[in-house]
């Protein structure tokens, strides 16, 4: 990856990662800089667990991308392991520059890493760069998502 870095995130990354987030229409209306404490918590959480893998890109010792790999094991499709690609931010500095296509390409290599069958994500109806993004890289639009907030 030339002069980019992919590893697990710490605290330290947390303001980044949450203005990455933050800086879309969506992200805009859900996520808040204010208070850092639930973003370290849940920090706290995925860290704990080895089938969660919060990611940040760095260049030139500055965040400047994040996604988010789970690694599900599963009953269905004989027995196998999917993941589930979540949370792709990259920041706006960055955006064009090719470094999306290599967190994505760093994600379905650890998925085969974890010997995963399938990797999936899901990504809002209005992002429709985002589905172009996505299908340029092989992913098909196979399936409907839904949600429930509780």
């Amino acid at each position: 990856m030339g002069d980019l870095e992919v590893r697990p995130a710490i605290a330290d990354d947390i303001p980044a990662i949450v203005a990455m987030l933050a800086d879309d229409p969506l992200g805009a209306q859900r996520e808040s800089l204010n208070d850092l404490t639930p973003y370290l918590a849940a920090l706290k959480r995925l860290s704990s667990d080895p089938n969660q893998h919060l990611v940040v890109a760095v260049r030139e010792g500055r965040v400047v991308g994040t996604l988010q790999l789970t690694v599900i094991p599963g009953l269905s499709r004989q027995g196998s392991t999917r993941s589930i690609i979540e949370a792709v931010r990259v920041h706006a500095d960055e955006r064009g520059s090719g470094l999306g296509t290599q967190l994505i390409e760093w994600a379905i290599a650890e998925s085969k890493r974890q010997n995963c069958q399938l990797v999936q994500l899901t990504s809002d109806k209005t992002r429709t760069d985002a589905h172009r993004f996505y299908e340029r890289l092989g992913f098909t639009a196979s399936h409907v998502g839904f949600k429930l907030p509780l």
